[in-house]
């Protein structure tokens, strides 16, 4: 191939298109991810820390009364007709009980299940759908008009028990 000379045109020399290409190449990743953050936004952030650092405050007596009141749970979920059973031992006997499965990251895969005592320290309820992976597993009580918590993060998985209360209250070793 000859070498292109001065009084040639710009098309026909090499550069040129290295140059277009790279400046092509950028503009198509860069609209892509555009794109990509536009469909997928990141809906973590929260904009009230005061807010969101009271709520931390009544989440810790909540669970500093369930400790209290020496609150532990197993959780069962069956895999086959989706039934929770929870068993809860302790200074508590309330008529009804809230599970929370909170993913961490997707708020469209959190599982809200009610639960009405069946008998003495046995819950059940029903999940519609087969929950699995890491989730913030929380259950909500009450007792005498004050509302209890246990929470831990766990590994859920359907056949599987889980144990609420048997972990160490974090971030409030300063208020017991």
């Amino acid at each position: 191939m000859p070498a292109a000379t001065a009084a040639s045109p710009w098309y026909k020399h090499l550069w040129p298109w290295i140059i277009i290409g790279i400046l092509a190449t950028s503009v198509c990743l860069s609209l892509t991810m555009v794109s990509i953050a536009v469909r997928n936004p990141d809906n973590l952030v929260n904009d009230n820390y005061y807010e969101a650092g009271k709520g931390i405050n009544r989440s810790l007596d909540r669970e500093l009364l369930a400790q209290t009141l020496n609150l532990k749970a197993s959780v069962h979920l069956d895999e086959l007709t989706g039934e929770v059973e929870v068993r809860l031992t302790g200074n508590s006997d309330p008529q009804a009980l809230e599970l929370n499965l909170i993913s961490p990251t997707q708020p469209d895969k959190d599982r809200r299940v009610p639960l009405i005592r069946a008998e003495q320290g046995r819950y059940v309820g029903q999940l519609d759908d087969k929950v699995q992976g890491r989730r913030f597993v929380e259950l909500l009580g009450s007792q005498d008009e004050h509302v209890w918590r246990l929470f831990e993060e766990e590994k859920v998985e359907h056949g599987v028990t889980l144990q609420l209360g048997d972990e160490a209250l974090q971030g409030a070793e300063h208020q017991q």
